[in-house]
C-alpha cells in the first residue's frame, strides 16, 4: 500500500502537483505582502504542501476551530476559494480522461474542501486522524 501511494504521488507530482503547488506558493507569497493577509498566505503554503503530495493524507476538522475560522473561510471563499475550486475541477476533468488518470482526478477532487475552507482544518496522514503530516 505504501509503494502504491508513493507511485501515485510521483505520477501526481509530474502531472499536476508541481504546478498546483507553485500556484498555491505564489498566492502565499502575494498574501504575505500585507500584514493583515498573512494568515491567508500561511493557509496557501499549507495547501501547497498538500497539493504537492496528496496520496496518503486527508483533511480533518481541527478541534477547537471556532468562529474566527469560519469568518476567515467566508472571506477566503469570496476572494480565492471559488477560483481554486474551478482549477481543481478543471484539473480533475483533464486527468480523468484516461483510466490511469482517474486516481489523480480523485486526488484533485479531494482537494476541493481545503481549497474552499483552509481555516480550521488540517492535513493529516490517512488512518491517523490527529497526527499532523510531517515530511
Amino acid at each position: 500500500m505504501v509503494l502504491l501511494r508513493f507511485i501515485l504521488n510521483v505520477i501526481w507530482f509530474f502531472l499536476a502537483g508541481f504546478w498546483l503547488a507553485v500556484g498555491y506558493a505564489v498566492a502565499g507569497i502575494i498574501c504575505c505582502v500585507l500584514v493583515v493577509t498573512i494568515p491567508f498566505g500561511v493557509a496557501s503554503f499549507r495547501m501547497a504542501g498538500y497539493a504537492l503530495w496528496p496520496f496518503g493524507r486527508e483533511l480533518v476538522r481541527r478541534p477547537g476551530a471556532g468562529g474566527a475560522s469560519t469568518a476567515l473561510n467566508v472571506i477566503w471563499v469570496i476572494v480565492a476559494g471559488w477560483w481554486l475550486t474551478l482549477g481543481h475541477l478543471a484539473t480533475a476533468v483533464s486527468l480523468g480522461i484516461t483510466v490511469i488518470g482517474l486516481p489523480m482526478a480523485w486526488a484533485s477532487l479531494k482537494m476541493i474542501p481545503v481549497a474552499l475552507a483552509p481555516f480550521g482544518n488540517e492535513v493529516v496522514r490517512s488512518g491517523h486522524p490527529r497526527e499532523p503530516w510531517q515530511f
